[in-house]
């Protein structure tokens, strides 16, 4: 006969009213996860198998039910985004353009965040609030400051053009997380690399590198993941050869009124910004465990 688990065990000898407390606690986080992600997803998922109406949106269930059978439901969306490679290559498209960008943010968020994480902690403080200062400003106005400076230098309309967007608005959510991690290294561990004889770069490589890999991966994903779906910076700067799979997702609801497919294309996009977040967490939770 097996041993009852330990847990379990102290969970049932909790008194009732601390088990309705923990439960009145939870509540608040629960409703908000249902009526703020669980129902949109459930209503997006049903909408990506309907038929699109008449005159745009979606069409009712009465009116095809004879059609498509009693359901009136379809995969006439999923078919057509197979159907046509295009729809593959703006996707691809858009994961090497997110891809580009986080890179490129990383690439100058590190020594920053690094320069930042050691210096005093008063001046700490300045540089962060100046990193999160363009936060203060509106997102369209700072956008349309790119174009101004783009415009003389013919840059504008360009991939350069939104890749440079995209690395200014995004580069603070790879900053702060990264600084967070660097400020939290115990210094001693370097001195120690340092009095067994490693060079700077060895310091580096050997010990600050790897523990600041929880960092990295959070800023990666921080930065990956809004870049795939956003659709305005591609608008403003790419101009209208430089479509992207949000700028897709954005026509189909508000110009083309295919509801249906756009529901299909942004529960592909969902699926793969799952993919990311899956493979984040698991590259976060290994680097917290060396």
């Amino acid at each position: 006969m097996t041993e009852p688990h330990p847990l379990r065990e102290n969970q049932r000898r909790l008194p009732r009213v601390e088990r309705i407390a923990k439960w009145v606690t939870a509540a608040p986080p629960y409703a908000f996860l249902i009526v703020f992600l669980v129902l949109p997803s459930i209503i997006m998922v049903v909408a990506s198998f309907r038929f699109p109406g008449e005159f745009g949106g979606l069409a009712p269930l009465r009116k095809v039910a004879g059609v498509a059978g009693d359901a009136g439901l379809t995969l006439e969306s999923y078919r057509f985004f197979f159907s046509d490679v295009i729809f593959a290559e703006i996707l691809v498209k858009s994961l090497l353009v997110s891809l580009a960008t986080t890179l490129i943010c990383l690439a100058l968020a590190y020594p920053l965040a690094l320069w930042i994480a050691r210096r005093p902690l008063r001046q700490r403080d300045v540089m962060v609030i100046l990193v999160i200062l363009p936060f203060s400003s509106n997102f369209l106005i700072r956008i349309y400051a790119w174009i101004i400076i783009l415009g003389p230098f013919d840059l504008l309309y360009t991939p350069f053009a939104v890749i440079a967007g995209m690395v200014y608005v995004h580069l603070p959510f790879m900053i702060l997380p990264l600084y967070t991690n660097l400020e939290k290294h115990d210094p001693l561990l370097l001195d120690a690399a340092r009095d067994l004889g490693a060079h700077p770069w060895q310091r580096f490589w050997k010990v600050t590198f790897p523990m600041s890999l929880p960092g990295i991966f959070s800023g990666s994903a921080l930065v990956f993941i809004p870049v795939l779906g956003i659709f305005a910076i591609p608008e403003l700067l790419g101009g209208t050869g430089d479509i992207l799979i949000g700028n897709l997702i954005k026509e189909q609801f508000l110009e083309s009124r295919d509801w249906p497919f756009g529901a299909a294309l942004s529960l592909i996009l969902t699926l793969v910004f799952l993919a990311v977040a899956t493979l984040s967490a698991r590259f976060v939770r290994r680097g917290g465990e060396r």
